[in-house]
Formats: C-alpha cells, sequence, structure tokens
C-alpha cells in the first residue's frame, strides 16, 4: 500500500513539475510522467499515471485534453494530453 501510494505522489509531482516547465497553455504526455519516475518499465505504469492525472484534474491542478480540448475527467479515453489549467485574462 505505501509503495503505491509512493508512486502516486512521485507521478503527481512529476506531472506538476513537467507541466510547469512546459509553460503556459503546453501540454505534456502522460508518458512522459511515467517514463521520469520508473524509466525502465514505465509502460508498466500507464494505467496508475492516467488515474493520477484524473485525479489531479478533478481536484482542479490541472486540465486534461483530448485533441486539444479539455475534456471532463469522467469523460477521459483515448489518447489524452496534460497541462496546467488556462485561465482568462
Amino acid at each position: 500500500m505505501t509503495e503505491a501510494k509512493d508512486l502516486r505522489g512521485q507521478l503527481r509531482a512529476e506531472i506538476l513539475a513537467l507541466t510547469a516547465a512546459r509553460g503556459p497553455g503546453k501540454s505534456i504526455c502522460p508518458s512522459e510522467a511515467a517514463r521520469a519516475v520508473r524509466p525502465e518499465d514505465w509502460n508498466r505504469f500507464m494505467t496508475e499515471t492516467r488515474r493520477v492525472a484524473i485525479q489531479m484534474a478533478e481536484a482542479g491542478e490541472i486540465e486534461i485534453l483530448r485533441k486539444g480540448k479539455p475534456v471532463a475527467p469522467d469523460e477521459v479515453r483515448g489518447v489524452i494530453r496534460l497541462r496546467r489549467p488556462v485561465t482568462a485574462l
């Protein structure tokens, strides 16, 4: 249980770091976070990475994009990208 919680925390931190580094309005692929946290077997952790991203989107920390447009966390399917929320100026 602790290992899974640690992994989720590492993924969350990496998603936040990567989206911040990418800059406003720019997105990352969830696999970038998985690769950074577990480079040797990142593909095994893609489902967990997506779960973490959905939780983060529900909390308002990130947006999930599908075909370049934000989607609700409960509508996530297929290929997605992640970015920091874009606020209207």
